[in-house]
């Protein structure tokens, strides 16, 4: 082929997430539900696209891929991971303003608090949320009644989740006070570690996540945010993506 023929394309999916809309597994369900256009048509699933096609997403004109950048945000109680849920007190777009548009990779339930990462980057995002990954997130947990051995000792085993039919993969768990225990956990099942806690009798009161792979939350007050720079993101690109940087730069 002529020098100047060669336009190279990649998949409508892939090109959402790189502008940071959201992952590729989100993009696909938006392309499906007809809330994506390319050039002023509706678009199908697995099309080609270039960076000269007019791609929108629920009308909203995309223009390009942003800079990939990443948030360490210290979530308060009472604040809603979403972006759409008309009937949330308080999402995390109405209490701080990012100066990109980002979503969450990995959410913490609404009276839950502490560390969430939050990037443009929608290939990391999938990524971290890939549970057969092993991604550790680590977590400080308040219950209703005294911490004992046992407890510790059935929680690191893993544990039996009726409603879900599932039984956690065992995990690092250490007590860390009368009440208090920290626990690491490699999978991201919904609402885990209160309903591992109800399994054996206890009620989890508080929950605050303290670190995500290798980024800590030492240091945030609730509501803060500060951008992860320098080693400290190569750092998480390379335990999240074969390559790190450099390959999802490319």
């Amino acid at each position: 082929m002529r020098r100047g023929m060669n336009v190279e394309k990649e998949r409508l999916n892939k090109y959402l997430a790189s502008c940071g809309v959201c992952s590729r597994r989100e993009a696909d369900r938006l392309i499906e539900e007809g809330r994506v256009t390319v050039n002023g048509a509706t678009a199908l699933p697995g099309m080609r696209v270039e960076s000269k096609d007019r791609i929108a997403v629920n009308g909203r004109l995309l223009h390009g891929r942003d800079e990939k950048v990443v948030f360490a945000y210290n979530k308060p109680s009472g604040v809603t991971c979403t972006e759409r849920d008309k009937y949330a007190d308080k999402k995390i777009s109405d209490v701080v303003k990012f100066p990109v548009r980002v979503t969450y990779a990995g959410r913490l339930d609404k009276d839950s608090q502490g560390l969430l990462l939050l990037t443009n980057d929608g290939v990391l995002i999938e990524a971290m949320m890939r549970g057969s990954a092993g991604h550790e997130k680590e977590y400080v947990v308040k219950t209703n009644q005294e911490v004992t051995q046992e407890f510790v000792r059935k929680m690191a085993a893993g544990v039996y989740l009726s409603e879900l039919d599932v039984t956690t993969r065992p995990c690092e768990v250490e007590k860390v006070g009368k009440f208090t225990f920290r626990i690491i956990l490699t999978q991201g099942l919904n609402r885990q570690i209160k309903r591992m806690a109800r399994e054996l009798g206890y009620h989890v009161r508080d929950i605050r996540r303290v670190r995500v792979v290798n980024i800590q939350l030492a240091g945030l007050k609730p509501g803060q945010f500060r951008q992860i720079k320098g080693e400290e993101l190569r750092v998480l690109y390379d335990l999240c993506l074969p390559g790190g940087v450099e390959r999802n730069s490319k």
